[in-house]
């Protein structure tokens, strides 16, 4: 679909009765909708706020979040939604190479030099002109190695991203997705623009608990632990659709859920391309499916290389859009994969491999055997130092509270080659368990060095 105007103008416009938002358990339709944003962005005008500046929005999930994030957008604003949980010592790094300008803040004040603060405010309507061209959002990268890079992406990149999702899983405008996942990851940005795209409604609730989250919502954007927990409540009836990321995903989850009525898609996605690159109706088999309607995948020397109508723009640095792509004009994921027939198998991170002893271990092959374990929710595999053998797997495992863990070290054996098996087993600690948020594997690297030392 091609808009005239802001998607939510658009919309109100067409269906300005229809349900847009659902807030807690209250309800606004489009036109309501507009009419805050509207003021809200005459409020950041006044304050300043100019086409193409940067704008840091450092909250949680709320419905003032929302407001906050589409008012930037029809201000013209480049918009960097931030995680609140992130160091001020990281932020002092990143913020000169960003080019801030604003910055609203939901929690506690940021001390970077040279960045006005800006309040909720309402002021007269005003809008910029619609351009999807423009730079709408910067997201940050996980940061795996070093710091982390800004992807900047058009509204365009963000609404292809969308349409390529929505042309496999049946979303419209009798349907209800909750904004399960942040708005600082680019998995929940990719909830909020198939929101907009589909002129559905989007739910914003206290996701605690789950259950009570998702009352009267047909579709969610879960980690496999997350379902997991939702299947051994009370699930609502109403939900029939769920798009699964983060982690290996076991088939004994999937046909839990679809025996409730309730279809898992799987897929992979990145930063990069705003979200979803592949996907398929979770079947049990390894693949993550083929890609998506504008994406296209390829293997080189076993690195999946993507191009697509989704992908950002480029890094921004000082200023400065740096390409994304090389010469050949595709992005390089650093990913390994190989490809069968049009489906993508993931191997696991390039950047993940470790050796042991001179063999290479792969960890996220060795996670997706322990993960068939019933009593396994997550798992991760990384890498701790050795004398001897250079590095060594140890594992860090979700699992059942009542469930000895050296029992994983007994059940293992025969089904990964010897070198392969973790070398020690240790529960995943609350810290990391954070409702959807990816879990770092540098920060599990740390934690890991600590806990060994100990």
């Amino acid at each position: 679909m091609s808009f005239q105007d802001f998607p939510w103008q658009h919309w109100a416009q067409i269906r300005g009765d229809q349900p847009a938002l659902t807030l807690g358990h209250e309800s606004l339709n489009w036109r309501e909708l507009c009419q805050r944003v509207d003021a809200l962005a005459g409020g950041f005008r006044q304050q300043g706020v100019l086409e193409g500046q940067g704008v840091v929005l450092r909250a949680k999930n709320s419905p003032e979040m929302v407001f906050a994030l589409l008012a930037l957008l029809q201000c013209g604003a480049r918009v960097l939604p931030l995680n609140p949980q992130l160091p001020e010592s990281l932020l002092q790094q990143l913020f000169p190479t960003l080019t801030i300008n604003h910055a609203l803040i939901f929690d506690a004040p940021l001390t970077v030099a040279d960045i006005n603060p800006l309040t909720l405010l309402d002021g007269e309507h005003f809008k910029v002109e619609w351009q999807p061209a423009r730079f709408a959002s910067m997201t940050l990268t996980s940061g795996s190695t070093g710091l982390p890079k800004a992807a900047v992406h058009t509204s365009d990149a963000h609404l292809a991203s969308a349409a390529g999702v929505l042309a496999v899983m049946n979303y419209g405008a009798n349907d209800s997705w909750l904004l399960s996942l942040p708005l600082f990851h680019v998995s929940g940005q990719g909830i909020l623009w198939r929101w907009l795209l589909a002129g559905g409604c989007m739910v914003v609730r206290d996701l605690h608990p789950l259950s009570d989250a998702l009352q009267g919502c047909t579709h969610a954007s879960l980690v496999p632990t997350q379902l997991w927990r939702l299947l051994e409540q009370s699930h609502p009836e109403t939900l029939r659709e769920v798009l699964l990321g983060g982690a290996a995903i076991p088939v004994e989850l999937t046909q839990a859920a679809q025996e409730k009525g309730i279809n898992c898609w799987c897929g992979y996605g990145l930063t990069e391309l705003a979200s979803t690159v592949c996907a398929k109706r979770a079947d049990g088999l390894p693949d993550v499916g083929k890609a998506l309607p504008g994406r296209e995948v390829k293997i080189v020397d076993q690195e999946v290389w993507v191009r697509a109508d989704s992908l950002a723009s480029g890094y921004w640095k000082a200023g400065v859009v740096v390409p994304l792509v090389n010469s050949q004009g595709w992005f390089a994921t650093r990913d390994r994969g190989v490809l069968n027939g049009p489906r993508l198998t993931l191997i696991g991170r390039l950047d993940n491999l470790f050796f042991s002893g001179g063999e290479g271990i792969q960890p996220e092959e060795v996670e997706r055997v322990i993960a068939v374990h019933p009593a396994v929710k997550q798992v991760f595999v990384v890498p701790i130092d050795d004398a001897e053998f250079g590095q060594r797997p140890v594992a860090v495992v979700e699992a059942d509270e009542d469930f000895d863990l050296s029992l994983l070290s007994e059940w293992l054996p025969g089904k990964v080659a010897r070198f392969q098996q973790p070398v020690r087993w240790l529960r995943l600690p609350d810290e990391f368990k954070q409702g959807g948020i990816k879990i770092s594997r540098l920060q599990l690297k740390l934690w890991v060095k600590r806990v060994a030392k100990i």
